[in-house]
């Protein structure tokens, strides 16, 4: 029997949740009307937790419980100001309109909906008219207000026809405009339809078909946009339109940080319902444009807007349209056009996205991976999109020991040990150098600074600080930065002396080499050729996870009001900025799910914005790694980027159950990867510390060998796949006897080992079960007052206090044993037993390096660099590389034009342990949304 785990996705942002971009014709409050959250689909991480695999204490389960019947309810009971703060969707004008009392009467202005007095007797938020009693005739003229349909009815068997859903038999099911299984009011498709009518004329305005127009908003807001689709007088007398939504920067995921945005600028959707008449205000006119990255603000009349992509709500998805969305606009004579409707806006309205063919595209996708740390990320991407050519080309980190690991398992790979500020920085002047010496062509390379001043060629250059001169044999390197901790940062080229040898290598400003212009050129120009680093257009993906140590919740002093302006944040900027110079086709950003969390989801929604500014497509969703089978819950946000003119990624569903360790934010719960609820699924099993650790030799706290022999034979699929050799193609030769690496501790010292050997090995064992501990009936840990505290040799107490009063007492985390039928929550950077879950379940340890490198789900052939500390750095910093893999397949996928347009697909049976990857067909990705 196994406990389903529904998350329910609420809205990101943005109006219709963003669903409808709408609201109250009468200017009220949006907080006064009921937040449509609650009707969104709730959608299942395939967390199924298999009744023999729960957390071992009790409380756990029961929390578990709770977290089930506590996500079945989110969303639907969340208060209107909570709603409005995450960004839902405005309320439908509809829904507030009153019923004036008969004496009350006011004319419609030709700007506002009408406003009736605040005597009027106001419909419950939420509510249709039809629901009320028949209506009198001055009620039912304050309704409607100065509104009338223009011309004869649509025949009624011809408006049967053309739109069914408004005709259907009385009593039946009531039917949502938009998909959902939480029924909401807002989104009900109203029945008592009368019949229908191609015109209507709002307040002296006519209005047709097809027209785009502005919809009241609530006061202090922007009138909102939409497309007109019908208009409907119902049985009661009531007039009714039925609208199709657009939204603005704005009113999406990426809230206040779209500011910067073209106030132009909108975003088609699918979302729609049904508004009363008089929320009309006027007629707007709304271009599709064809997607570049290059569309820049238009300078138009203020009334026209624009649109270039489709939004939705789902993963936070900012796409392409494509040619049968396109097409639906040319169903109506309408402003909303495929014209060109102004000087300097090309317009594409039925032209299908070019996505290049796959037999014209070149063999490899080059790939840079910033903040690369050992390389989890880029390994698995690789992986996984081998046999759509995915070669990881550069690779930059400001850790050495990490960039050293990298370089051990990569040896192919460029990869630079510095910070990535001073990265962009090399890249923008490499660009002038290529445009000065080797003839680049490129517009990014042209030259637009005077730095590089030169003299005749003499070949020597003189040291200031001596008469002897030295002559310049070549140049090795270039970097921008102050490796020699002067003081002076800039651009350095590394220098090779005739007559030494690289240990006397030195770094050169550029000032001291102008009389070196020759050895300058030679090394730009061999460096060009060799792609030593790109310029704008040689890198096709980017990928890295961007450290933002300011929105940690161990940071006392995060700045909450303005987390941009925090410099630990800061690299979130400058991943954007590094993607924006190189303009790659695909941008894969990973990082902690906080970056969602802290300061209302500034930085997420920061992220966003700049693709999207940048013209990008994207899509944000959160991935459990536990689902790709891993023993490990580590829950963590992916944003993909997409140029406009490629197949946007998909995310991969599941294909494994997990065993619950966490959730997702409540207000981005719509944005986690996983099944929705009913959906059909094929899982395997969730995986335990069993799987993936019991073939590995037994060793000790002082183990200190860096590579031993197996000693026993695989005994799972886990175990036969993580062991395999490593691919001929990354650059490795098979080796007949396969050696274990990094199967070593972190040791413990004297009193912690002591105290190690004294918890039982069993499940649930940790220091509770030390000599000398009590547990009261509120659950928390105290000392036995009728004994002695027990002292170790070095005379220290057994019990340390830190592990009695750690989380008052109620801790179960110190000096506590995994077990095998368990997994972990997240692998951390320090495998710390004071406060962690890290001791192997049978040996008086810590787990070692190679164990805690399987929970991430790095190969056995990979290896590590630098001290233990180092090394286990390094792996708790890196991406899983199953979740890595799986997303390399996606993207692999889109590059080829194989996937379809759906937020997610599924993965083909057996992938997690599968030794290849093979090109699918066209039925091996099936999309499920």
């Amino acid at each position: 029997m196994a406990a389903e785990i529904p998350l329910t996705a609420p809205n990101l942002t943005g109006p219709g949740g963003h669903r409808s971009p709408i609201s109250s014709c009468d200017g009220d409050d949006p907080g006064s009307s009921v937040e449509n959250a609650g009707k969104i689909k709730p959608r299942l991480l395939s967390l199924t937790v298999s009744a023999t695999y729960r957390s071992k204490e009790n409380s756990n389960s029961a929390a578990h419980d709770g977290i089930c019947k506590r996500m079945l309810r989110s969303g639907q009971n969340r208060t209107i100001n909570q709603l409005m703060e995450n960004g839902g969707p405005r309320r439908s004008p509809r829904t507030a309109a009153r019923l004036p009392e008969p004496s009350s009467e006011k004319k419609r202005s030709s700007t506002s909906a009408d406003l009736p007095s605040s005597e009027s007797l106001k419909l419950r938020s939420g509510s249709k008219l039809k629901k009320y009693c028949s209506l009198s005739l001055k009620q039912l003229e304050h309704v409607n207000g100065s509104t009338f349909f223009v011309g004869e009815p649509v025949p009624d068997e011809e408006a049967r026809q053309r739109w069914p859903h408004h005709y259907v038999r009385q009593g039946a099911k009531r039917i949502s405009w938009n998909s959902t299984d939480i029924f909401d009011d807002e989104d009900e498709v109203i029945l008592n339809v009368k019949c229908h009518y191609l015109e209507a004329n709002v307040a002296g305005f006519v209005f047709n078909l097809g027209d785009c127009a502005h919809v009241k908003a609530e006061k202090g807001k922007s009138d909102y946009v939409g497309r007109i689709l019908e208009f409907f007088k119902t049985t009661k007398g009531e007039n009714y339109f039925t609208v199709q939504w657009f939204f603005r920067a704005d009113d999406t995921v990426m809230k206040d940080q779209s500011e910067s945005h073209d106030k132009k600028r909108l975003f088609y959707s699918s979302l729609k319902n049904d508004n009363l008449l008089n929320c009309l205000v006027s007629k707007v006119k709304v271009a599709q444009v064809a997607p570049s990255v290059e569309l820049k603000s238009r300078s138009a009349p203020s009334f026209y807007f624009y649109y270039d992509m489709k939004y939705s709500v789902d993963y936070s998805t900012f796409q392409t349209i494509d040619s049968s969305e396109s097409g639906e606009m040319s169903d109506f004579s309408s402003n909303c056009s495929g014209a060109d409707p102004f000087s300097g806006i090309q317009m594409n309205r039925s032209k299908k996205p070019t996505f290049s063919n796959f037999k014209s595209k070149k063999a490899e996708l080059s790939l840079l991976d910033l903040y690369s740390g050992c390389g989890g990320m880029s390994t698995g991407l690789c992986l996984g999109a081998k046999v759509a050519g995915v070669m990881l080309k550069w690779a930059v980190d400001v850790n050495e020991a990490a960039c050293q690991s990298l370089k051990l398992n990569h040896p192919e790979v460029q990869v630079r040990n510095e910070k990535v500020d001073d990265f962009l920085a090399l890249l923008k002047e490499w660009s002038n150098l290529c445009g000065q010496y080797a003839g680049c062509t490129s517009k990014s390379c042209k030259v637009n600074s005077t730095n590089l001043q030169v003299n005749e060629p003499n070949l020597k250059t003189c040291n200031e600080t001596s008469t002897k001169e030295y002559e310049v044999l070549k140049i090795v390197d270039i970097c921008y930065g102050d490796p020699h901790k002067s003081g002076k940062h800039g651009l350095k080229f590394k220098v090779r002396w005739k007559g030494y040898d690289s240990s006397d290598d030195t770094w050169e400003p550029l000032e001291n080499l102008s009389n070196c212009k020759d050895r300058v050129k030679d090394f730009v120009r061999e460096g060009y050729l060799s792609k030593l680093l790109p310029l704008p257009g040689d890198v096709d993906v980017i990928c890295g996870g961007p450290p933002c140590q300011g929105i940690s919740g161990f940071n006392r002093f995060r700045n909450v009001d303005a987390p941009l302006d925090d410099e630990r944040n800061r690299q979130i900027v400058v991943f954007m900025d590094t993607v924006q110079f190189l303009k790659p086709k695909y941008v894969l950003m990973e990082n902690v799910v906080d970056i969602l969390k802290f300061a209302k989801a500034t930085l997420g929604r920061y992220a966003l914005s700049r693709l999207i500014e940048m013209n990008y497509q994207a899509r944000l969703g959160i991935m459990a790694a536990s689902c790709y089978g891993l023993p490990q819950f580590r829950l963590r946000v992916f944003l993909w980027g997409c140029h406009p003119n490629e197949k946007l990624p998909q995310f991969p569903l599941p294909n494994h159950e997990a065993i619950m360790k966490g959730g997702a934010p409540v207000e981005f719960e719509r944005n986690l990867v996983g099944y929705d609820e009913g959906q059909p699924r094929m899982l395997e099993k969730a995986l335990v510390l069993e799987d993936i650790l019991s073939d590995l030799p037994p060793i000790t706290n002082t183990e200190e060998r860096e590579e031993m022999p197996y000693m026993k034979d695989p005994q799972t699929d886990f175990q036969r796949f993580i062991r395999r050799p490593k691919f001929q193609d990354l650059g490795s030769v098979t080796s007949t006897n396969p050696m274990l690496y990094d199967h070593r501790p972190l040791r413990l010292g004297e009193d912690d080992y002591l105290r190690v050997c004294q918890i039982p090995h069993r499940k649930g064992a940790n220091f509770r079960d030390l000599p000398g501990v009590i547990v009261g009936a509120d659950n928390k840990a105290q000392l036995d007052p009728s004994i002695d505290r027990k002292l170790l040799p070095s005379g220290r107490p057994l019990v340390p206090n830190y592990a009695i009063n750690y989380s008052n007492g109620k801790s179960l985390r110190s000096f506590a044993r995994l077990w095998w039928d368990d997994a972990v929550s997240t692998v951390l950077t320090v495998p710390d037993s004071h406060c962690q879950v890290v001791l192997h379940p049978e040996q008086d340890r810590v787990l070692t390096i190679r164990e805690t490198a399987r929970l991430q789900g790095f190969p056995d052939y990979y290896r590590f660099c630098g001290s233990v500390r180092e090394r286990y750095r390094q792996i708790g910093n890196a991406v899983a590389v199953p979740v890595a893999r799986v997303l390399g397949y996606t993207l692999g996928l889109a590059w080829m034009k194989q996937s379809a347009d759906g937020h997610l697909m599924t993965l083909p049976p057996k992938f997690a342990f599968s030794d290849t990857v093979e090109q699918p067909s066209s039925s091996s990705s099936g999309i499920q949304q």
